[in-house]
């Protein structure tokens, strides 16, 4: 069964860190890129991050910098570390899984239900 769970949305402070972390089946996460998009009622699903299981990594020219997306093959997990947040970094963020290497959402196969991150300035 396919399943994608995050956690580790929360609400912070501009300026603060958190870490996000999907947790994937176990065929997904050694069979599919994975990835983690974003998005707001006034905006479509943006990419933010991706990595393949080599660990190359993809990032969004608005993160780059403050975000770093790792795997950890321990717990089958996908990790999105979030440094120097931005009110404009609040979205509901969403792990993916997909066969391309992107940063497109029409390209991501299996979705999570997402987990919310609001930063306050």
């Amino acid at each position: 069964q396919v399943q994608l769970v995050e956690s580790g949305g929360a609400s912070v402070q501009a300026g603060g860190s958190l870490r996000l972390s999907c947790a994937a089946s176990g065929d997904i996460y050694n069979s599919y890129y994975m990835a983690w998009f974003r998005q707001t009622p006034r905006k479509e699903r943006e990419g933010v991050a991706a990595i393949s299981s080599s660990g190359s990594t993809l990032l969004a020219d608005s993160v780059a910098g403050r975000f770093t997306i790792s795997r950890d093959s321990a717990e089958h997990a996908v990790l999105l570390q979030m440094n120097s947040l931005k009110p404009e970094d609040t979205a509901m963020y969403y792990c993916a899984a997909g066969p391309v290497f992107s940063l497109t959402q029409t390209t991501y196969k299996f979705w999570g239900q997402g987990t919310q991150v609001t930063v306050s300035s």
